[in-house]
Parts: structure tokens; sequence; C-alpha cells
């Protein structure tokens, strides 16, 4: 950060994430080629500033790496069926060896307290245990998978007497029969069955492709910041005409266990890329984030701006003001106009709005206070806003709609705008009008 300022700026900002996400249940998967990264220290360190601004945290491991090492090791060959590795006798005790290793580097990790690091004062309380019960995956093409298995039940209720204690929790790849056998777990489908049965409120993925942004090395394609549920299925069908042919192996599956979580009730899934400093505060604590996160139904909406969005406004349409781009209000008069206005949310954040005044004697309507965040311009939402404005015009009856403005006369022009007189204003208007300003006049008929 350039100045004491931007520190200061910065640390407000995230002031509303903080309480947004205190006493949530976050569940967060991540690969066996992530711990042994040497970034995986600071992943670690993201994990102790989480739990100290209460999140109430779920790690679920993986341990694929270590295992084949420890495999080539004892020179044991294993075969693959549809992608799962059978896990005979023998490969079962190099599982558990992998595993049991990795976990407890783990939790030595998590258990660090140095002074004058960030670690310092953590003291948090690792939780592990049986909380996943498992079945044989079966008999799969002829093939029988062994001790390769599937999740079949997780005990909610102990993982979550643990959180209400201020535990973290960490659970393996591994899970127990009540015949008691051990089972080879996958863990993107450990993680997913955890946080769909204790209902968290996100289920993060750190993935180990170096770009999720990219489909195909041929032909790279954007992985959108957002998708729906919906959207995310026809993603994962090839049924989005602009998406390249295949979603990548290293991120097909945790698309589609993020989509399965948010079917089931979770309320977000992320996916991010491990390999950015940060990646998870980067994508928790900031507006725009740096995954991909998949929500039940689509974050941005418009609709009828309500008295407690005033504040929000106000954010969005001061700076504008400064620079003379809109006329000033303050939030007096907007508590008494707050009937006029269309929000345009994202999330929860007020990124655009536009106000509609009806001179019905004249049969004419006003569009006034048209903003969007300087952040989200260009992106069609100044579109959609006037859209929705001329059909709440064209709704009362009204088929002429009127705009001043100084700075975005072109804009409305391209948007069938026609630059006119102040003498076709309505005489109401004209007696308002602000010759200091000089402001254009444009008409738009409907």
């Amino acid at each position: 950060m350039n100045s004491t300022t931007d520190f200061v700026s910065w640390f407000r900002s995230v002031t509303p994430y903080v309480n947004a996400f205190r006493g949530k249940t976050f569940v967060i998967g991540f690969s066996g080629e992530m711990v042994t990264d040497e970034k995986f220290v600071d992943f670690i360190h993201d994990i102790n500033l989480l739990a100290s601004l209460g999140v109430r945290l779920v790690l679920v491991h993986g341990a694929r790496p270590q295992i084949q090492l420890r495999l080539d090791e004892s020179q044991l060959e294993t075969q693959s069926i549809m992608g799962l590795r059978v896990t005979d006798p023998a490969a079962l005790q190099c599982v558990k060896e992998s595993v049991g290793r990795v976990h407890h580097e783990i939790a030595a990790l998590l258990s660090m307290g140095l002074p004058n690091s960030p670690m310092a004062n953590a003291a948090i309380r690792v939780t592990s245990g049986n909380f996943v019960t498992a079945c044989p995956y079966g008999v799969i093409n002829g093939v029988d998978l062994m001790h390769t298995g599937k999740v079949r039940k997780i005990n909610a209720h102990a993982i979550h007497s643990r959180l209400e204690q201020g535990d973290v929790i960490l659970i393996s790849p591994l899970g127990y029969s009540p015949t008691g056998e051990i089972f080879n777990l996958i863990m993107e489908n450990v993680a997913t069955e955890t946080a769909i049965a204790l209902n968290a409120d996100k289920l993060i993925f750190l993935l180990d492709a170096l770009d999720i942004e990219a489909f195909s090395a041929d032909k790279p394609k954007p992985l959108p910041r957002e998708l729906t549920i919906a959207e995310s299925k026809s993603l994962l069908d090839n049924k989005i005409p602009t998406a390249t042919p295949l979603v990548p192996d290293g991120i097909r599956l945790s698309l589609q266990c993020a989509t399965k979580a948010c079917e089931m009730g979770v309320t977000r899934t992320h996916l991010i890329s491990r390999h950015s400093d940060g990646a998870i505060v980067q994508e928790l604590f900031t507006h725009h984030g740096i995954g991909c996160m998949i929500s039940q139904e689509t974050l941005q909406t418009l609709r009828k701006a309500r008295i407690d969005d005033v504040g929000g406004i106000l954010q969005l349409i001061e700076p504008l003001e400064a620079e003379g781009i809109l006329v000033r209000r303050n939030r007096e008069l907007l508590e008494i106009e707050i009937d006029r206005f269309t929000v345009f949310e994202h999330d929860g954040v007020i990124l655009g709005c536009a106000a509609l005044y009806p001179f019905p004697e004249e049969q004419a309507c006003e569009l006034a206070c048209l903003a969007i965040h300087s952040d989200y311009r260009d992106l069609g939402h100044g579109n959609r806003l006037l859209k929705h404005i001329e059909s709440k015009t064209i709704a009362q009856g009204i088929h002429k709609l009127f705009v001043l403005t100084t700075h975005a006369t072109h804009w409305f022009i391209e948007h069938g705008f026609v630059a006119t007189t102040l003498s076709e204003l309505p005489e109401a208007k004209q007696n308002l009008y602000n010759y200091q300003r000089r402001s254009k006049v444009l008409i738009k008929h409907l």
C-alpha cells in the first residue's frame, strides 16, 4: 500500500465481510500437492486469520502425491477404473501411512504460535476424529475396488459440537465403516458431503490448476467470475455456446462437487487457484474476488429502492456529484424521494441507480441520477437500468422520456435519445432549470 490512508481505507473496506463471516461455517478442501508447496505456511497463516475473525472452519485435505510416492517406494502398482484407484490391502497400508503423515504435518503447522509471526497468540485447537462413515465403492466393470470407498454419512452433530467450542476441524480423505474397515476416499467428495451435512455457508476448493481461467490450452476461455447452478451445469454439459468443448479434469471434479453442494443447500461455493498468494483472503475479502463463485441464484438484481438503500446510493453518487456530473442530493432529499429510485444490486452491494420523475400533465417522465459504479461500467448495466426505466415509463401510459446531462450526451444519443431545446421540457421542469450547469436536454419517444 502506498500510504497510511490507503491502509486505513482498505482496512475499513473489509469490515462488512468480517461482520458477515463471523460465526459462519466454511469447509475448505485442498490437495496434497498444496501441502508440499512452500506457500502452504502462508495458507496456514490465512486460516489463522479466518479463525481469529470468528469463522468456524472445517479443513479437508488430500494426499494423492504422497500416496503415489509411497506406492512407488514400495514398488506397488495399482489399477485405476474410471479415474478411481483400486486400493488393495497392500496399497491401503501406503494410504494410511501417507495420509497420517500429511495429517500430522498440517496439525503441527496449525499449532504454531511463534512470537513476531502471523501465528503469534493463535492458540488454535485442532480436532480430528472418525467424523466420516464410509462404505466400499464396490465392483465397477467387473473390478472390485476393495478399500476404495465413498462417503456414507457425516457426523454433523459431533463436528458442530467441536466448532461451537472454537476448534478447527481437520478431516483426512479416510473413512471408517461400522464393520471396522478403513476406506480410501476422494478429498473433493469428502469436502462436499461435509459441507452439505453441516449446511455450511461456504465450500471452498483451492485448485492445483495454475490458471482456472483456461478451459483448454489451444482455445482459452475465461471461467466466469460467477455461475448459477444452472449455468454451471450447462458449462459442464457443454451447453454454453461460447464455451470451449472441455473443462479440464483438474477443474471438472471440483466444479461438479461445488455445483452439487449448492444444489443441496450450501449458500456459496468457490473455486480458487492455490498459486495466488493469499488466494483465500483475496477471494473472501474483496468484492471482485479472484476465483469462480457458484451460487444458487444470480447475484445481480434490479429492484425498487428501499429506505435502507439511502446510504449505499449516497456512497455511489457522491463521487459523481463532486465531479459535477450529477446534481447534489443530500440524505434528507434521498429519503423523501427514495420511491422514485431503482437500484442495481450485486451480492448485496448497490452498484447502480436511476430515478424516474413523472410529469403526468405533460405526458412526460424524467430520467435522473443514472449512475453506475466505476468498476462496473461498460458491462451493459447502464443499458439494463435504462431499459428498466423505459418500461416503467410505458407502464404509466407515458411515451416521452427526457434527461438532462452535462457529461453523458453521446451515451444517451447512442441509446436513442435526441438533443432538443429547453422549451420541449414540461413547464415545471423549465422553471427549475439550472442555467449555471447548462445541462444538455435530450428526449426519447418510446
